[in-house]
């Protein structure tokens, strides 16, 4: 059986306009954001500056607002790569059933750290968002997969598998886009959405088609 492709539905979200919430839940939203933007800004002064590393902050009003506009009862959300925690906990606040695999241990830490500090029940694992024995292999395009990093898949210590998740969100690496498709073709259940994050066009959300068809 091959997976079907996904296709992009809706608006892209550039975090114009957006819905409107509770203002104690709009005010610590904010505060998140602004509580990630804070340790983003730290985190570029002491590893950033000195070495290589993925952790790029998203643009998080952006993300949000396609949280918003998916959000429904009961939705389990995935971050991959969740680094700091912001949009896994954003989720969570939304009402997300949420959760982040992230490879480096000390963004995990600070990940948890944050949870506790805005009381959320976001979940983060440290360890691969690729599953065990995933490989990408897309005919002529890139199919390095270096930018992610290598260590042992998260969903063990999740006790979840990709496609329990409703929502899954990424923020890939330019070129890496295809690579994020391809898992969740692969690994995804056939009707949840992936949401992705390009600097260039904030975030697009893709759905599957039945997973048999073309």
């Amino acid at each position: 059986m091959r997976a079907s492709h996904l296709r992009p539905i809706a608006g892209r979200s550039h975090g114009a306009g957006l819905p409107e919430l509770d203002a104690a839940l709009r005010a610590r939203l904010a505060e998140v954001s602004a509580a990630g933007w804070t340790i983003f800004e730290r985190f570029e002064a002491e590893v950033r500056d000195r070495r290589f590393h993925p952790f790029v902050a998203a643009d998080y009003d952006a993300v949000l607002a396609a949280l918003i506009a998916q959000r429904g009862t009961g939705l389990r959300f995935l971050e991959w790569g969740s680094a700091s925690g912001v949009i896994t906990i954003m989720a969570d606040l939304l009402g997300y059933d949420a959760s982040g695999i992230e490879l480096d241990e000390s963004l995990v830490q600070t990940a948890r750290d944050l949870a506790t500090r805005f009381h959320s029940g976001a979940r983060f694992v440290a360890g691969s968002f690729l599953p065990t024995g995933y490989a990408f292999s897309q005919g002529d395009s890139d199919s390095r997969t270096g930018w992610v990093g290598s260590g042992p898949s998260g969903y063990l210590q999740l006790g979840r598998a990709l496609d329990d998740f409703d929502v899954v969100f990424g923020y890939p690496w330019g070129g890496g886009e295809p690579m994020m498709l391809d898992l969740m073709r692969c690994y995804g259940r056939a009707d949840a959405l992936l949401l992705l994050y390009g600097v260039d066009h904030g975030v697009t959300a893709y759905r599957g088609r039945d997973r048999t068809g073309s």
